[in-house]
């Protein structure tokens, strides 16, 4: 359904667009010093492989490949492809050549399996080793794809369309839903682009988007009969979109759902209200220490951060960890009865890692209620009694209550913090706390409550803009 707009918003949506264009555009100059860097990168990387006696092909791939990169992006990924009969084996030597080219300031990282990921000049740089492959159906994983993705773009692409990914990027970005990283669980670059090429234009991406519902389908190829068809194969997602060079594959599969309902409703309120915030928005002014504690102790609940040191690690490795972790805590920490009212996570990828859990209260009564069996259940019941009849942790109990017993027990923690501090002695593990965390809150782990945060807060710019949003909680773009 197409919306109907009067001439004057039609008129501020173009202005919005215009800016917004003009911003996200590489300039000519950076554009240059963009390409002639991968251009050394990628001479660098071949040299080495050749005394290395490979035989490869090395591709730029990615945005920078397409010329569809936002101003002031920085990451490169350069791909290298290798014969079939090679074998994974062969990755640790291309691996080797990369970390050569670099110099040494990298990481090793796995998915489906290794690259490199390298910070040069300001880059973030991925050295990204694949075979090479006749067609998208002979991929053995979805890196040996990428080619295929950027040849697939690349024939479809003019510069009116090129502006329009741009726009649709720089939205995506604006919002906090661009990248399919774990960290953001947003829409990839590749994703943005066949949504383009789908709708047509930015603003057709939008009005379709004011519309979607759990489980749309965009089927750009026609792989699908029907979207029914689609949505069997690929159960259960919130947005699917087949990927045109494999309909195996959902290419918005990392999309969380509560990242597409942020672009759903971001889309909604542009058309009604556009504003160049919603691409660029303003960085709020951090709160000053008195105000901080004040907004915190008129909330009545208590802040609980749970901090470490370095965790040294690719950031989807970091992140993957740190999502898993918080899952286990908020499992824990519910199981003994408190009451998390909102939980967040913060790291500088580098030193830091910062878990927050808000509950409702710091401290919980001694007694607690135990429900147990009903009446009619006689071996049950016969049971509960043996085990608490003489138990010196029952209060009051057991009695009747209902059609059940019951007893009132003594709380095995009152303090989430006494629970926090004991269960994560040992670093967690028995609990669910990723291996990698696990080992942080071994060597430097602090668990800080309320006010306690202050001084790191006064110390930190970064993490003061984090705990600041937090506690206003509305994002930027819902003006």
């Amino acid at each position: 359904m197409v919306r109907v707009v009067g001439a004057d918003l039609r008129a501020k949506i173009d202005a919005v667009c215009r800016e917004a264009l003009k911003r996200a555009t590489p300039s000519e100059a950076e554009r240059q010093r963009t390409l002639e860097f991968t251009g050394r990168l990628v001479e660098a990387l071949r040299f080495e492989l050749l005394r290395e006696g490979l035989n490869a092909d090395v591709q730029i791939e990615g945005s920078i490949a397409k010329d569809t990169w936002l101003a002031g992006e920085k990451d490169i990924d350069i791909f290298v492809l290798l014969p079939a009969e090679y074998g994974r084996e062969i990755f640790h030597r291309v691996l080797e050549a990369a970390r050569k080219v670099s110099g040494g300031n990298c990481l090793e990282a796995y998915a489906e399996h290794p690259y490199l990921e390298a910070y040069l000049n300001g880059f973030t740089v991925d050295f990204v080793p694949c075979f090479k492959v006749k067609s998208a159906g002979e991929a053995k994983s979805s890196v040996d794809r990428t080619p295929f993705h950027t040849l697939y773009i690349k024939g479809r692409l003019n510069e009116q369309i090129k502006n329009e990914i741009r726009l649709l990027k720089a939205f995506m970005h604006g919002i906090g839903v661009y990248g399919a990283e774990i960290k953001v669980g947003g829409f990839s670059g590749y994703l943005c682009e066949l949504l383009t090429l789908y709708y047509g234009s930015f603003l057709s991406v939008l009005e379709a988007a004011s519309n979607w519902r759990r489980g749309e389908v965009v089927d750009i190829e026609g792989h699908y009969a029907n979207p029914e068809d689609a949505k069997k194969i690929f159960r259960g997602e919130p947005l699917i979109v087949v990927d045109p060079i494999d309909r195996g594959r959902n290419v918005a599969s990392a999309v969380r759902i509560d990242r597409l309902h942020e672009f759903i409703l971001a889309s909604r309120l542009f058309l009604e209200k556009p504003d160049i915030r919603f691409f660029y928005p303003e960085t709020p002014e951090v709160y000053s220490v008195d105000e901080l504690l004040r907004i915190m102790g008129s909330r009545g609940s208590a802040f609980i951060f749970i901090k470490t040191g370095p965790i040294r690690a690719v950031p989807d490795i970091l992140w993957g960890q740190l999502f898993r972790s918080q899952r286990s805590l908020i499992n824990l920490i519910e199981q003994f009865d408190f009451e998390v009212i909102r939980s967040d996570i913060w790291s500088d990828e580098k030193s830091v890692n910062i878990f927050l859990f808000e509950v409702s209260s710091r401290f919980l009564p001694a007694v607690e209620r135990h429900v147990g069996p009903p009446i009619e259940k006689i071996n049950d019941c016969r049971r509960f009694l043996e085990k608490h009849l003489a138990s010196e942790n029952v209060l009051s109990g057991p009695m009747v209550n209902g059609d059940r017993l019951i007893v009132e027990r003594r709380r095995r923690y009152t303090d989430v913090t006494s629970l926090l501090r004991d269960k994560l002695s040992n670093g967690g593990r028995s609990i669910g706390v990723a291996s990698l965390v696990s080992k942080a809150f071994l060597e430097s782990m602090e668990i800080l409550v309320n006010e306690e945060i202050k001084e790191f807060y006064a110390s930190n710019s970064d993490f003061a803009l984090f705990l600041t949003r937090y506690l206003r909680g509305k994002p930027s773009w819902l003006l």
